[in-house]
């Protein structure tokens, strides 16, 4: 059984930068996050010991059990709400690194468009403990040559894994807390209807709650306002589109769901530390 606990233990792991976190591995116990945490990296995440880890990624609810790999495209927002896990791994692969990978145009395309990669239990490696045990160390050396072994060493993981998961569909959580399903469904909505106009009233209504209840409810799991996750959905979208497609600023930011250019451009400057244009520039492997 999943662990629901909200602990203030968890502000330690929190990071609201979209900045990539780097070329980077470590192990230790999952935390349950207080906010959804984004950062411009692949991210692999893999169940050592112990029960399951359920995110909530970009508005889906996803589970990762024992033995389970993840991949995923960070910078979409993402937050741990629930654990039994004891022990899990991270690896943190920079967005460039990833895109001069050369992968399968299926498997970007699903990464891009915020589709977990994650393994089914059956599919579980026993070794993989202990290769990313080594990779995090390799990481961590100062040999170039160690560094790059445990980065081809990760991309051959991650094209096996989606050998197995691209095209099938993501697990997803039907667990009984109430608080945590209702706020599930919000979130879920949030992901399907994001690019429409979309009031706190409306996001409440579509799991039958008022919003003067609903409120209080997403904040307790999710630890911010059901605007700021929606604004939050919104970007990740944009920084999508502005590193898959060549559509002008203007369809990006009508396409992400902002109403008015001039709120897209604080919000995306506001988060992403960078207009987004330069923010386009900066992820374009040919500039």
């Amino acid at each position: 059984m999943i662990r629901e606990v909200f602990s203030d233990e968890s502000e330690k792991v929190l990071d609201p930068q979209v900045a990539s976190g780097g070329l980077v591995g470590w192990a230790g116990e999952p935390a349950v996050m207080h906010a959804a945490h984004q950062h411009d990296d692949l991210e692999l995440n893999l169940v050592a010991d112990g029960g399951t880890m359920l995110y909530l990624f970009g508005g889906v609810p996803v589970e990762v059990g024992p033995g389970c790999l993840a991949a995923f495209w960070a910078a979409v927002p993402h937050q741990l709400v629930a654990n039994s896990a004891t022990r899990a791994h991270w690896i943190y692969v920079p967005f460039e690194t990833f895109l001069g990978w050369g992968l399968p145009d299926q498997l970007v395309t699903r990464l891009l468009s915020g589709v977990p990669l994650v393994s089914a239990p059956a599919a579980a490696t026993p070794t993989d403990p202990s290769h990313f045990t080594q990779w995090a160390a390799d990481l961590a050396s100062a040999e170039v040559e160690r560094r790059q072994i445990a980065l081809l060493e990760v991309q051959a993981r991650v094209r096996r894994l989606a050998l197995g998961t691209v095209g099938q569909p993501v697990r997803q959580y039907s667990g009984a807390d109430p608080t945590l399903r209702q706020v599930v469904a919000m979130v879920r909505h949030i992901a399907e209807h994001f690019r429409e106009p979309l009031t706190i009233a409306d996001i409440a209504a579509a799991v039958r709650l008022h919003s003067n209840y609903a409120m209080p409810q997403f904040r307790k799991v999710m630890h911010m306002t059901i605007g700021d996750y929606l604004v939050r959905r919104r970007l990740a979208e944009a920084r999508r589109l502005l590193v898959t497609t060549d559509l002008p600023i203007e369809r990006v930011a009508t396409r992400s769901g902002f109403g008015s250019i001039s709120r897209f451009y604080t919000a995306f400057t506001t988060t992403c530390g960078m207009p987004p244009a330069a923010f386009r520039r900066h992820h374009d492997p040919v500039s």
